[in-house]
């Protein structure tokens, strides 16, 4: 790239609007990048970040506004067109063939071959040679299924930088990693940026955006609000302009739960491999019980036997004083547990079905009139929920897949509430949900609680424990190595249980 000034601009998106039936998705909204700066782009859940990274890779076609890219006006019809241009994007939802070897994957579509036949030696010793740029340590050979999540994550960016990249987008890259992942990770992005790559790097973590940016546009409500620069601002700054309103998060001093309480859930000396080692505890009517803990300390896997996902190998559940034996998930609900999974593309909703099909589907049976389903009722029901949780969608028959990821997260909760689930166990309960929706999901879980529900929250976000935990178990490497009253818990006192012999 010589010749090329760092700091100039190669990418401005100016008045651009989208709307889609029901929604103005984009109101005249403007974005600039410069050759070598991580540009943070942050907004609530639907501010329409996605839409306009859409627009600027060719997924969809803008209404109005332009695009100049390189110092030219662009219009790309597809995602091909962006790449061989040298824009690229790394997903949230990682795009690899998990079946596919490493090298496979990078070169998809344009594979070297010898003669008529793929020549996976040839890709292999090309895709070594990106993974040595970017001082990576992966086996091109490998099969991709059989990666981490941060190395898959590594693998997307090397097979961007195939491509010659000039502009790169990170879609909250670090949503599924662990710390060590992201310090690798931001060890990369330094080199892009050394590099003259233009980034573009949508996050909701806002640590991150002093540590790794250098501005930060924002967005709300589909327009534009301002741009600053990362190491000028503050964290309040941001928030406000995201909002447009004061969040608070001040931890909680007391618990919310009378003594007496009655117990709903204990479970005694459970046992499951080596992630869930005779773990104990008791939850009561309208606690939030915080599980804290690193990444791999356990929780998932502890929530997972509990809810029947996973088969335990000993130990005791009670629901309410009685003995329950959960061998599936069916089990679990029957009992009155509901699970909010922390990959809740996965589990948690079916993605192109209707906000009202996924709303009742763990209650078919109060819909289902002889052999058909009451529509009807569904959508009423859907609806009651769409404004008891304030979910932000056109209609209750809107695919649930075009929804943001925190109103995903409400029609899952929604789900569970129709059940009328007793016992709900949070996994990261606002994992890639921006500030705004979280305090919506916060707000939420405090109700249920008062109205007598009693949760289970897992989170790795040290604040949202302290701040909604009546009391804190801490887990590390499978085992329970504190249980904390929310009036003595610290951020220090969890970190400490949670390294304990580490």
């Amino acid at each position: 790239m010589e010749g090329e000034k760092v700091g100039e601009v190669i990418l401005t998106m100016k008045d651009i609007d989208k709307s889609f039936p029901g929604v103005h998705a984009l109101k005249k909204v403007s974005l600039e990048v410069r050759r070598g700066e991580v540009h943070a782009l942050m907004g609530e859940n639907g501010a329409g970040k996605s839409t306009l990274m859409k627009i600027l890779t060719g997924i969809y076609s803008k209404d109005s506004g332009r695009i100049m890219y390189e110092g030219r006006e662009v219009a790309f019809t597809n995602p091909r067109e962006a790449q061989d241009a040298g824009i690229a994007i790394v997903h949230q939802e990682l795009n690899m063939m998990q079946q596919l070897t490493v090298a496979q994957n990078i070169f998809i579509g344009r594979e070297f071959m010898k003669g008529k036949i793929i020549d996976d030696g040839k890709m292999n010793e090309e895709a070594g040679k990106l993974f040595e740029k970017l001082n990576i340590e992966i086996d091109p050979s490998q099969v991709m299924g059989d990666l981490t999540v941060g190395k898959q994550q590594m693998c997307e960016i090397a097979k961007a930088i195939s491509r010659d990249v000039k502009v790169l987008v990170f879609d909250e890259p670090t949503a599924a990693l662990t710390d060590s992942e992201i310090n690798e990770l931001f060890k990369i992005i330094r080199d892009l940026r050394a590099k003259n790559i233009g980034i573009i790097y949508i996050s909701h973590r806002m640590d991150e955006i002093k540590i790794i940016t250098d501005r930060v546009t924002v967005m709300r409500d589909g327009e534009y609000v301002g741009t600053l620069i990362s190491k000028d601002c503050t964290k309040d700054d941001i928030i406000n302009m995201m909002v447009g309103r004061t969040i608070y998060e001040d931890p909680k001093t007391a618990s919310n739960v009378p003594e007496d309480a009655p117990v709903v859930l204990k479970v005694e000396h459970l046992q499951a491999g080596k992630m869930v080692q005779d773990i104990s505890f008791e939850l009561k009517k309208g606690e939030i019980l915080g599980f804290s803990g690193l990444m791999g300390a356990g929780r998932t896997e502890t929530a997972r036997v509990i809810f029947g996902a996973d088969k335990k190998e000993s130990g005791d559940i009670y629901v309410n004083g009685k003995k329950v034996e959960i061998h599936s998930p069916q089990d679990a609900v029957k009992a009155g547990i509901g699970y909010l999974s922390e990959d809740r593309k996965r589990y948690g909703v079916v993605l192109d079905k209707t906000i009202a099909e996924n709303t009742t589907m763990a209650s078919l049976e109060k819909f289902v009139k002889g052999i058909f389903i009451n529509r009807k009722s569904e959508e009423t029901t859907a609806q009651d929920y769409v404004d008891r949780l304030n979910t932000k969608t056109p209609t209750v028959n809107t695919p649930t897949l075009s929804l943001s990821g925190g109103n995903q997260q409400k029609v899952v909760i929604a789900k569970w509430l129709v059940r009328d689930c007793d016992i709900l166990i949070f996994d990261e309960p606002t994992r890639g949900i921006d500030v705004g929706a979280k305090s919506e999901i916060y707000h939420l879980m405090s109700e249920l609680a008062a109205s007598g529900k009693s949760i289970i929250m897992i989170s790795s976000e040290l604040p949202e424990i302290l701040r909604m935990s009546d009391r804190v178990m801490v887990m590390c490497e499978g085992r329970k190595t504190a249980e904390i009253p929310i009036e003595e818990a610290s951020q220090e006192a969890i970190m400490q249980a949670a390294t304990v012999g580490m």
